[in-house]
């Protein structure tokens, strides 16, 4: 069963300070240090397990695409840094992650996974969350899914990129499978006719 909480789009982040593997060493990091980029903040629900990797080895085989778009990418699950740091060490081919290019966040305490609502508590581990968090701390998209399927890299790139030109368009929005470069329209009854005329 999952937590009550009430953590929506549109809210504020919690802020959280944990411990992570960043370049195989551990760090204190908080979320709050990435004010002024996006966050891509991720959980997966265990350390060594089969679809996780699959996740977790994409995004940082994509990792330059997101920091391009000042973007950071945070991973996060229930498991200590211990944990996260003896998996990194173990080889892509043999089941593990291999060097990472962000860092994996330790919530052993569970307080992360609780604050974001993505926390089973009866399993214990967190379900597939992702939060695209802007760069002044804002949920402007949240997804979750169950453990059987993992994440789509390419579909948060496109979602990022889709905030972010609305964030310097404000007068505009996106419409369905929008990509950069595509047509965007104006939200109202007379600039959105623009649109669907050419469409």
């Amino acid at each position: 069963m999952m937590t009550n909480g009430t953590l929506r789009v549109g809210q504020q982040a919690p802020d959280f300070t944990a411990t992570a593997v960043v370049d195989q060493e551990f760090k204190e990091i908080s979320l709050s240090q990435y004010r002024g980029k996006y966050v891509v903040l991720f959980f997966y629900p265990l350390d060594f397990t089969f679809v996780c990797p699959t996740e977790i080895t994409a995004f940082s085989d994509r990792y330059s695409e997101f920091s391009s778009k000042n973007t950071e990418v945070l991973g996060v699950s229930v498991d200590s840094q211990f944990s996260h740091l003896a998996w990194i060490q173990t080889d892509r081919k043999q089941g593990g992650l291999g060097d990472l290019a962000y860092p994996l966040v330790a919530d052993l305490k569970k307080d992360i996974a609780r604050a974001y609502n993505v926390l089973d508590e009866e399993a214990g581990i967190a379900v597939r969350g992702l939060f695209i968090i802007d760069d002044a701390g804002i949920v402007q998209h949240a997804t979750i899914n169950n453990l059987g399927v993992g994440r789509n890299v390419e579909e948060t790139l496109r979602i990022l990129q889709a905030f972010q030109h609305i964030q310097a368009n404000p007068d505009q929005v996106c419409p369905a499978n929008w990509t950069p470069g595509d047509r965007t329209m104006n939200p109202d009854p007379v600039g959105s006719k623009d649109f669907f005329a050419a469409i």
